[in-house]
């Protein structure tokens, strides 16, 4: 089990008695994910767990899928992989501060078994002290410069503006580099839980606004790096009315339910310009 496993199984009584609310325990995980375990460890197998909570089930689904990753070399691959692990696990939860742990908890999970990402995090932490340290020898120079053909008190006065103006660039630099690091491929992980990890009820089929609760299904394009994507409404997913077969009963053409809505493939790092 992941080291961060969350062992206890309520929050508040209060929680307990307004919402049901209690977390299954990781033995219980464990045991009924084994009960399908060649599917909780195939990377495209999808998975709907109706009250994820702050995300038991979804985390050990992760653990298992991410599993099969662990002697990829490409960081390409790796991250367009990890996104089709992502993008197969859905939950529902009534309460927003459970959706929001879920979703944090899975991208911090993934982030973690990402070596990839940890050593680009790592450069990008070096670049800002670079930057930092460059700023402050430009003021030690404006420093030796002002005194050289000022008084004292011109001299502070050049340095406190080129303090200021080195501050200011090196915070928008910091800014950018901190873009950098969120692109592509961790604003397309964050895009994908925000589809997935939906606040509403699962019984009533509807978001916490009263909307019908819609899912991605995200198809991985083979040899491409690419996803299409498919909308449907959840009560569609759930309901036996509709038939996948080419015929009906009858022997007549199926009419068959069409998507929400459906997107064009897209570059795995360009999931999250999809509106």
């Amino acid at each position: 089990m992941p080291s961060n496993e969350n062992t206890k199984q309520i929050k508040s009584r209060q929680r307990v008695a307004d919402h049901g609310e209690v977390f299954t325990n990781p033995r219980e995980v464990n045991a009924m994910l084994d009960l399908v375990r060649d599917e909780s460890f195939r990377l495209d197998s999808r998975f709907l767990e109706p009250a994820c909570g702050d995300g038991n089930f979804l985390i050990e689904i992760l653990r298992r899928k991410l599993s099969l990753l662990q002697d990829l070399k490409s960081q390409t691959e790796l991250e367009f992989q990890s996104l089709i692990a992502v993008g197969s696990c859905y939950g529902i939860d009534i309460l927003p501060d459970n959706v929001e742990a879920c979703r944090k908890r899975i991208e911090e999970y993934v982030l973690s078994q990402h070596p990839a990402l940890k050593t680009r995090k790592a450069q990008g932490e070096v670049d800002i002290l670079q930057i930092v340290g460059s700023g402050m020898m430009e003021v030690e120079a404006s420093d030796s410069a002002a005194s050289e053909r000022l008084n004292a008190r011109s001299a502070i006065n050049t340095i406190q503006a080129d303090s200021r103006s080195v501050v200011k660039e090196t915070h928008e630099d910091c800014e950018h580099l901190e873009e950098m690091r969120q692109e592509p491929y961790l604003l397309s992980l964050r895009y994908m839980l925000q589809k997935n990890i939906v606040c509403g009820d699962a019984l009533t089929y509807r978001t916490a606004e009263n909307k019908p609760i819609s899912f991605c299904e995200w198809t991985p394009i083979a040899g491409s790096m690419q996803f299409s994507r498919r909308d449907f409404q959840f009560d569609f997913l759930v309901t036996q009315s509709h038939q996948y077969s080419l015929f009906d009963e009858q022997g007549e053409p199926q009419s068959f339910d069409e998507p929400v809505r459906s997107y064009p493939p897209v570059y795995y790092t360009q999931l999250h310009t999809q509106k």
